[in-house]
C-alpha cells in the first residue's frame, strides 16, 4: 500500500514536468525564426549507379551546328543599330575552310521573308542616299584574301518608312548572299529583321577585312 501512494505522487509531478517542458519547448518553437536554408550536401542513392555519359566526343548536332558550309565560309549576323526610322547593321564572312578565301567588291544580296518567299528589293551599292557620314558603306571597294579563321564584314542601310498607305510594308527575315561570283550562296535567318517599310530601298557596302 505504501508503494502504490508513492506511485500515485510522483505521476502528477512527472506529467507537470513533461506539460511544462512542452509548452516552453512550443514557445521557444513560436519565438525563434526558422533557420535559413542552407544548400543540400551530399546524400546517399540506393540503386545501380549509371557511369556519367562520355563527353569527348560532340553530339550530333552539336557538330552540325560548327560544321562548315559548302564553299568554306560562314555568314554571321553582327550588331545593328536603329535610330528614328533609320537602321544600320552589319555582316561578317568567316573563313572556316583551311584555304584563303578571295574577295573583292560587293556581295550579292537579297531578302526573303518570313514564309522564304523571295522580296522585290532595290539594292545599291554605298548609302545610295538613304543617309550621310557612313564611311564604311561607301568606301571604295578593294581585295580582301582571308586566311583560315579570319573574317571580313560589310554593312547595309535602310529606313523603316511607310509613305504610300496603298502599299504593303516589307520586312525580311531571311538574308541570301553570294559572297563572289559562282560561290555557293548562303541563307542567315536573322535575329533583327530587315523592316523596310515601304521604301523597297537597301544600301549595300563593300567588302571589308574586319579590324581587331
Amino acid at each position: 500500500m505504501i508503494a502504490k501512494r508513492r506511485t500515485r505522487r510522483r505521476i502528477p509531478a512527472l506529467v507537470t514536468a513533461g506539460v511544462l517542458a512542452g509548452v516552453l519547448a512550443g514557445a521557444s518553437g513560436c519565438s525563434a525564426p526558422p533557420a535559413p536554408r542552407t544548400a543540400p550536401g551530399p546524400t546517399a542513392v540506393s540503386g545501380t549507379v549509371r557511369p556519367a555519359p562520355d563527353r569527348s566526343a560532340p553530339t550530333a548536332p552539336t557538330a552540325t551546328a560548327q560544321a562548315c558550309p559548302e564553299g568554306g565560309v560562314r555568314l554571321v549576323e553582327g550588331e545593328g543599330d536603329a535610330a528614328m526610322g533609320l537602321r544600320v547593321a552589319d555582316f561578317q564572312l568567316v573563313n572556316c575552310g583551311t584555304q584563303p578565301y578571295l574577295l573583292e567588291g560587293y556581295p550579292q544580296l537579297s531578302l526573303r521573308d518570313d514564309r522564304n518567299d523571295p522580296l522585290e528589293v532595290s539594292v545599291e551599292h554605298g548609302s545610295a542616299g538613304i543617309t550621310t557620314g557612313t564611311p564604311n558603306l561607301d568606301a571604295a571597294p578593294q581585295r580582301v584574301t582571308l586566311a583560315p579563321g579570319q573574317a571580313a564584314v560589310f554593312g547595309i542601310v535602310w529606313r523603316n518608312l511607310v509613305t504610300d498607305g496603298t502599299v504593303v510594308a516589307t520586312t525580311a527575315r531571311v538574308l541570301e548572299v553570294e559572297p563572289r561570283p559562282g560561290a555557293p550562296r548562303l541563307s542567315l535567318r536573322l535575329a533583327s529583321p530587315v523592316d523596310l517599310g515601304n521604301t523597297g530601298k537597301l544600301g549595300l557596302g563593300p567588302w571589308l577585312p574586319l579590324s581587331r
